[in-house]
Parts: C-alpha cells; structure tokens; sequence
C-alpha cells in the first residue's frame, strides 16, 4: 500500500519546519520506501508497517507540540510493489510520449 500523509504540529507559531522534519526523520529511519514533497511524506509497504511509522512520526512531533492535525490518504493495492516509483514514471512516460 501507499500512504500520503502530512502532520502538522499545532500551537508552536507558523514556522513548523523543525517538527516536521522530525516526523520525516521517523519515515526516513524506517527503511520503508518513501518520498517527501512540499506536502505529503508518501511511504509504502504493509498496512500494519506503514500505519506504525504514520503512527511514530506523528508521536515525535505530538511530543513537542501542544496539538497535531494529521491528513492521510492510502491506496490499497494487494500485490502490487515498488508503486511509489513507478506511478511516477508511468505519468513521466506519458509526458515523454507528448512531446516526440
């Protein structure tokens, strides 16, 4: 499975960065596929892994702020691996296809 997520610590001032990074620091830590963009940290593996390392990273940053908001979106694919890359080449692939 996919899982796009994003935390956002609360109560701390506009600038969240170092918190946030702290939760990418946890993703990044559990040598599960991922890839983190302006603003979702997408991983992928088992549901019972990556709902761990969703849960871990929110925690890190839960114990520096008085409150987090967390957004998760999952693509449930039973079978399918290495998802994270390839979606992204199939749409580069597309695009190529366009311009020749």
């Amino acid at each position: 499975m996919l899982v796009a997520f994003s935390v956002t610590p609360l109560g701390v001032g506009e600038n969240v960065g170092e918190l946030v990074a702290e939760a990418v620091r946890v993703v990044r830590a559990s040598g599960l596929p991922n890839r983190t963009d302006a603003m979702f940290t997408t991983v992928e593996g088992e549901w019972d892994e990556v709902m761990a390392v969703v849960k871990a990273a929110t925690d890190a940053v839960a114990a520096r702020a008085p409150r987090v908001s967390v957004v998760i979106k999952a693509d449930l694919r039973p079978g399918v691996t290495g998802a994270l890359d390839a979606k992204v080449e199939s749409i580069e692939r597309h695009l190529a296809e366009d311009r020749s």
